[in-house]
């Protein structure tokens, strides 16, 4: 990703409400069809692919920062995009419960 932690946060939130979409997309179009064998195949590896693009946006840049000697700068940037998700999280709930989304 890049080294602003707002942007790597809006990059995971982003990820999420892209999911979010195709899932309901997918399920309104399915109907009340019962889930077949493949249904845990196709949750499993969304998963596995969700922590791996996951694990993309939070420590790819931080780790790069580390192994370069940029111990602090890395540790801060991770921390930073950590809090910006945290504040994106918690606003997103906010405006979920005071029923303005």
């Amino acid at each position: 990703m890049t080294k602003n932690p707002i942007f790597n946060a809006l990059g995971a939130s982003g990820y999420i409400i892209l999911v979010v979409s195709v899932i309901n997309f997918i399920s309104l179009t399915q109907g009340s069809k019962p889930d077949t064998p493949f249904a845990p195949v196709v949750f499993l590896s969304l998963l596995t692919l969700s922590v791996v693009t996951m694990a993309y946006m939070f420590f790819y840049q931080p780790l790069l920062l580390i192994v370069d000697g940029k111990k602090k700068e890395g540790v801060d940037l991770f921390a930073k995009t950590v809090g910006f998700f945290t504040l994106f999280t918690v606003l997103i709930l906010v405006l979920l419960f005071s029923g303005v989304i």
